[in-house]
């Protein structure tokens, strides 16, 4: 394909997938730890779960039937729009959706006893209001060395290793959150399509207003070409999970 394939495609993603992410073919390889088990770990039958950044929903719909009530919320509309398509396909009847900024949460302090946020942008102080005391906070981030030989060809800088985690840390200590605890981990992924990788440069923050230039579909090409092996295009996921405690 070529750089124009590339810059069509990037027009019609979105409506070729229902801009849902559980539809990007993604292969990996390493330990891959399970954001929503951990999650799942400290829900009980009777608690209220917020999820920030919820996307389409699909990662955490799952969960439903381990809370009484389970509440996502996205800042943008259409991935509301598909995760309450996604809950009403599930069959989930405690599972709600709402557009939402993180930073304001519409919500009565003390109302909810977990919080998750997977690779979302959350504000401690905000998810330390609404949490009940005790109440548990988890989150998964993207680490600087994510997508490291993307970032490279589009001549993005990536940062000074662990900022982002010290300053997750400092902001939650700040809060008030304690018995905080840390995972990280780093794998190999193989995109499977052009389609999968240009829907994630699209909607995340990998590289910023990707799509705007001519030349990103340039490099974009350079990049499938030269990263394509047998397994897919190929590239790399770095993470950190963060669990704490409402003090």
């Amino acid at each position: 394909m070529k750089a124009s394939d590339y810059k069509a495609l990037y027009g019609q993603i979105g409506e070729l997938n229902g801009w849902d992410f559980s539809k990007v073919n993604c292969v990996t390889e390493g330990p891959d730890p399970d954001f929503y088990r951990e999650v799942r770990k400290v829900c009980r039958k009777s608690d209220l779960l917020l999820d920030i950044g919820t996307g389409g929903g699909e990662k955490v719909l799952p969960l439903a039937d381990d809370v009484l009530l389970l509440i996502g919320i996205d800042h943008d509309a259409g991935m509301v729009e598909t995760a309450n398509r996604n809950a009403a396909a599930s069959g989930a009847t405690n599972a709600r959706f709402l557009k939402m900024e993180a930073d304001r949460l519409a919500f009565p302090d003390g109302f909810f006893n977990i919080i998750s946020c997977r690779q979302s942008e959350f504000f401690a102080g905000e998810a330390a209001r609404v949490l009940v005391p005790s109440g548990r906070f988890l989150t998964q981030q993207v680490s600087e060395g994510d997508k490291l030989n993307i970032k490279r060809a589009f001549g993005r800088e990536t940062g000074k290793p662990g900022t982002l985690r010290d300053r997750c840390l400092r902001e939650l200590k700040e809060a008030g959150f304690v018995d905080i605890d840390v995972i990280e981990f780093t794998i190999i992924e193989y995109f499977q399509t052009p389609a999968d990788l240009i829907f994630l440069l699209k909607h995340t923050p990998t590289i910023p207003d990707f799509g705007r230039k001519d030349e990103h579909f340039e490099i974009l090409e350079r990049f499938i070409r030269e990263n394509t092996t047998e397994k897919g295009i190929r590239s790399n996921m770095e993470r950190f999970i963060l669990t704490a405690r409402k003090g």
